[in-house]
C-alpha cells in the first residue's frame, strides 16, 4: 500500500473513531508501528490529526474551543444531538460521558431546560458551564490527556454514589454481537460505572460506528435501552440492532 493511501485510511480511521493506536493502525494497514507512527507525525505536522502518545485523535476530539469544521459529520451528529435531546425530560438528572456526538448535543441542549448533568469529560464540562439552567458535577479524578475525562478509582466511586435518569454513553466501537467497545480499559471502566448508575442507557452514534469492535469491553447490547444513529430505524444497516430489544431513534 502506498504512503498516500495509508494516510488516507489513517485519518479515515481517525476520523470515524475520535481516536486510535498505533497498533491498531498497524494491524489494520498491515505495517510496523514505526511506519504508522512515522505517518501520523506526518499527518499531524500537515494539520490533519493530532498525535498523542501510543495513538492519535481527531481535531475535533483534541480541541478545547468549539469549531464546527472540525467536527467529523457534524450534520450526521447534529442529527443524532436533536434526537438525544427529545428524550430528555425538563428537571432530570443525568449523566454524560466523552465524545464528539455527546459535545454536540451538550452544545445545542435547549436553555429553558432545567437539567442537572454528570460528566467525566472536560470538554463536556466547560461546554455546558454556558447553559443558563444546567447545574454541572464534574466527576474529578485522573485526567486523560488523549480522552479528556477523568478516570480511576476516585471517579468509579464517585459515579457509584448516584443514580440518575439517563445515561448518555458514547462509544468508540459498536457491533451486534460484541456490543460497546473501546482499545482504552481505563475509559471502559468509567463507563461500565456509569451504566450501573443509570437507570436508563442511551448510546449516541453515527452509523460508520457501527459492525465495528475493538479488544475491551464496556457492555452488552442487552445493557443498551436506547440506540441513537443519524439513520431511520428501519435502515438495512440497522438490520441486526434490530433483533435486540433495543428502541431505535
Amino acid at each position: 500500500m502506498l504512503k498516500e493511501e495509508r494516510q488516507r485510511v489513517i485519518v479515515n480511521e481517525v476520523r470515524i473513531h475520535s481516536r486510535v493506536s498505533l497498533s491498531d493502525l498497524s494491524d489494520k494497514l498491515d505495517v510496523s508501528i514505526d511506519t504508522a507512527r512515522r505517518d501520523v507525525k506526518e499527518l499531524d505536522a500537515l494539520g490533519t490529526l493530532k498525535k498523542v502518545h501510543g495513538g492519535a485523535v481527531s481535531l475535533g476530539f483534541a480541541l478545547h474551543n468549539y469549531k464546527e469544521q472540525n467536527i467529523y459529520l457534524h450534520e450526521k451528529k447534529s442529527r443524532i444531538a436533536e434526537k438525544a435531546i427529545s428524550l430528555i425530560p425538563n428537571r432530570s438528572v443525568i449523566l454524560i460521558s466523552g465524545g464528539t456526538t455527546n459535545l454536540e448535543m451538550a452544545r445545542v441542549l435547549p436553555s429553558k431546560l432545567k437539567i442537572t448533568v454528570f460528566t467525566p469529560s472536560l470538554p463536556i464540562a466547560m461546554q455546558l458551564i454556558l447553559h443558563p439552567n444546567a447545574e454541572v458535577i464534574f466527576i474529578g479524578g485522573k485526567l486523560s490527556k488523549e480522552a479528556k475525562i477523568t478516570t480511576g478509582g476516585k471517579a468509579i466511586y464517585d459515579i457509584s454514589q448516584v443514580k440518575v435518569d439517563i445515561g448518555f454513553i458514547g462509544t468508540g466501537y459498536i457491533d451486534f454481537q460484541n456490543g460497546l467497545t473501546e482499545f482504552d480499559w481505563d475509559v471502559v471502566q468509567m463507563k461500565k460505572a456509569m451504566i450501573a448508575a443509570s437507570k436508563k442507557v442511551i448510546v449516541p452514534t453515527i452509523s460508520e460506528k457501527l459492525n465495528t469492535s475493538q479488544c475491551y469491553k464496556t457492555c452488552d447490547l442487552t445493557e443498551v435501552d436506547t440506540l441513537i444513529t443519524e439513520l431511520e430505524p428501519n435502515h438495512p444497516k440497522l438490520k441486526e440492532f434490530r433483533e435486540f430489544p433495543i428502541k431505535l431513534l
